[in-house]
C-alpha cells in the first residue's frame, strides 16, 4: 500500500454562527489543507498517483476559498465554515477527480485542514478502500 501527501496553504477569513466565544467573530487563519491518497498498485511509470494531479485539484478547490470570507461562499451560506466542514467539503471534492474506478486505487484516504500549527480537523469518509 502506498500514500501520497501533498500539503497547500491559504489565508482565509470566516466566523462561527451561533458560536460563544472568539470565533463568533470574524477572523482569519492562515489555514493549510493536507491531501492523502491511497492506492495498492504503481503505474507504468512506477507512480500510484501523479503529485501533478494532486496539486492541480487541490489548488483548484483552495482557490475559491483564498483571501475570502468563507462564511460568503455558496457552500457555507448554511453551514459553518469550521475545520471539520472544511475538510469534508474538500474530501468530497477532490475525491471525484482522483478516485479511481478499481479497486486498485488510487483514491483519497483523508484530508486535514490545519487552523494552525497546533489545531487540525480530519475528515477520512464514510467508508474507506483500505
Amino acid at each position: 500500500m502506498f500514500e501520497l501527501k501533498i500539503k497547500i496553504d491559504f489565508p482565509a477569513g470566516h466566523n462561527l454562527v451561533g458560536y460563544e466565544g472568539d470565533c463568533a467573530r470574524p477572523h482569519g487563519h492562515n489555514w493549510e489543507l493536507e491531501l492523502f491518497v491511497r492506492s495498492r498498485g504503481l503505474d507504468k511509470v512506477g507512480m500510484a498517483v501523479d503529485f501533478r494531479l494532486m496539486k492541480k485539484a487541490a489548488k483548484e478547490l483552495v482557490s475559491r476559498w483564498d483571501h475570502q470570507n468563507l462564511n460568503e461562499l455558496e457552500e457555507f451560506r448554511h453551514l459553518n465554515p469550521t475545520a471539520e466542514n472544511l475538510a469534508k467539503i474538500a474530501f468530497e471534492r477532490l475525491s471525484t477527480q482522483i478516485n479511481a474506478p478499481s479497486d486498485a486505487g488510487p483514491w483519497v484516504d483523508r484530508v486535514t485542514v490545519w487552523e494552525n500549527p497546533r489545531c487540525s480537523a480530519t475528515y477520512m469518509g464514510e467508508v474507506g478502500r483500505g
